[in-house]
C-alpha cells in the first residue's frame, strides 16, 4: 500500500527556492516542465518531495563544484562576481560533446567578454537558465531525454517568466522536419548545421554593441 507523504515529507513550492537558492518563479517553471515533481494538493496547493529537492540541490552543488549557498550568500557575493555577472552570458545546449567542444573553442576565439556556459539537454539547461538567465540562448533540437521543442516549450509558456529570452536554434532538422514535430514559437531564430559560427559571433557582437549604447 502507498504511503501517504507526511508534513515533514513534502515542501511548498515557496520553501523549495529557498533551499534551493532561486527565485520562486525558478521552482514554478521546473515543476511545469518537469525538472521538480511536485503534485497538487486538495486546496489547488504544489506540494514537492523533500528528498527531490534535496537530490536537485546535491546535483546542483556536483555540477557547479561549489558549496550551496542561500539567498543571502548570493547577494553577498564578492565584486569579482559582480563584475562577471556584467559579461554577455551565453548558454550553449548541445548533446554531441565534440560539438560541444568545438562550440567553446570557437566562442572563446572571438575574444569577446562572454561567460559561456553549457548543458547537454533540455533538463541540464533548465537548471543552468534557473540558477542563472543567459543574455542568448543557442540550442539544438533532437536531444535524448528532454529535447529542444520541451525546452522551448516550457520557456516561452504562459507565465514562465523567460518569454522575451533570446532563442537561437542550430539543427539539422530542415523546416518540414521541424513543423512536423509542432514548429517552434514565433520569434525564435533557426541556423542550419553545421553550425554558422560566424553568423552566431556576429549577433552576439550586435548585442554587445547595443547594451554598450544604452
Amino acid at each position: 500500500m502507498r504511503q501517504t507523504p507526511t508534513n515533514d515529507d513534502v515542501i511548498s513550492t515557496r520553501e523549495a527556492a529557498e533551499r534551493l537558492g532561486v527565485a520562486l518563479r525558478t521552482v514554478q517553471l521546473w515543476v511545469e516542465s518537469g525538472v521538480l515533481p511536485a503534485w497538487k494538493t486538495a486546496g489547488g496547493h504544489r506540494r514537492i518531495a523533500r528528498s527531490a529537492v534535496e537530490k536537485l540541490l546535491a546535483e546542483r552543488q556536483a555540477a557547479i563544484n561549489v558549496p550551496a549557498r542561500g539567498r543571502a550568500g548570493a547577494e553577498a557575493a564578492p565584486a569579482a562576481a559582480r563584475a562577471a555577472d556584467a559579461r554577455f552570458r551565453m548558454l550553449v545546449v548541445e548533446d554531441e560533446p565534440d560539438l560541444l567542444r568545438l562550440f567553446t573553442l570557437m566562442i572563446e576565439g572571438w575574444g569577446l567578454p562572454i561567460t559561456l556556459t553549457t548543458a547537454n539537454n533540455g533538463f541540464e539547461a533548465l537548471l543552468r537558465i534557473g540558477e542563472q538567465r543567459p543574455d542568448l540562448l543557442v540550442t539544438d533540437l533532437n536531444m535524448p531525454g528532454m529535447d529542444g521543442f520541451r525546452m522551448i516549450r516550457s520557456l516561452r509558456g504562459p507565465g514562465s517568466g523567460f518569454a522575451d529570452l533570446e532563442l537561437v536554434v542550430v539543427t539539422a532538422l530542415g523546416p518540414q522536419d521541424i513543423e512536423d514535430r509542432g514548429g517552434l514559437p514565433e520569434g525564435v531564430r533557426v541556423f542550419t548545421k553545421p553550425v554558422p559560427f560566424s553568423e552566431l559571433e556576429r549577433l552576439v557582437r550586435q548585442r554587445l554593441d547595443r547594451r554598450q549604447a544604452a
